[in-house]
């Protein structure tokens, strides 16, 4: 399931998870952008994607409320899963398809489709719950960053194994994340954007990264190890 020479091919056709995701996404952003063009729905498909995002889309203010409560129902908890698929605009998901396929693509033929859509879909889920316990905000959080954040994530962790395993400096391989979390700075500071939905997508990293290392033999073995430990 692990095989860290996964890349060696480039040209390959994209696994089957890849495809289900660039779909699923790309779908969600096809239907809506068809009934804000009036071309299906009628009027009232203008409003559609104003609809998905405050039914679907992650609100702090409510997972606050459920916690305040201890009223967890279904209806909200699934915001942790289905922000991921909508999005602010067409522009907003052109870097999540791309990073679907290409990013997707090499997690996938490490560790199988199985795990990749474990990683996309937990990596966001777990973005939006630190997110949601770390920070008091009022931005509805929506959009796949924080899920393909955690793909980096995989992909990261697979080059640090390989790094290591060539005796190399493992912080090249976290080139990628930084020059990012850099871009993204930068964007911020000259748009004057002052939401911090990067506090997700860092998360969603962390979460891919270590599904990653605990899925690997390396994170394996530690888990067999620390067992024996607590055994003893």
């Amino acid at each position: 399931m692990f095989n860290p020479n996964a890349d060696a091919a480039p040209i390959n056709p994209l696994p089957k998870s890849v495809i289900i995701l660039l779909c699923l996404v790309a779908f969600v952003e096809f239907i809506l952008q068809l009934g804000e063009r009036g071309l299906i729905g009628g009027s009232a498909a203008v409003g559609w994607r104003l609809e998905l995002v405050h039914k679907y889309g992650f609100f702090d203010p409510i997972f606050e409320l459920m916690r305040v409560n201890n009223n967890y129902n279904i209806h909200d908890l699934v915001r942790f899963f289905t922000f991921s698929f909508i999005h602010g605009s067409a522009t907003h998901i052109i870097f999540i398809l791309v990073f679907i396929a290409a990013i997707g693509k090499f997690v996938a033929e490490v560790y199988g489709d199985v795990i990749l859509l474990i990683i996309f879909v937990f990596s966001g889920a777990i973005g939006a719950l630190g997110y949601g316990v770390i920070l008091n905000e009022d931005f509805l959080l929506i959009g796949g960053y924080p899920a393909v954040y955690g793909l980096i994530g995989a992909f990261t962790w697979v080059q640090l194994h390989i790094l290591r395993q060539k005796k190399e400096s493992g912080l090249k391989a976290f080139q990628l994340i930084g020059f990012f979390l850099v871009i993204q700075l930068v964007f911020k500071i000259v748009y004057s954007i002052s939401h911090n939905d990067w506090l997700a997508e860092v998360i969603g990293f962390l979460t891919g990264f270590f599904i990653a290392f605990i899925l690997s033999p390396v994170g394996k073995q530690l888990l067999v190890k620390i067992v024996l430990r607590l055994r003893n």
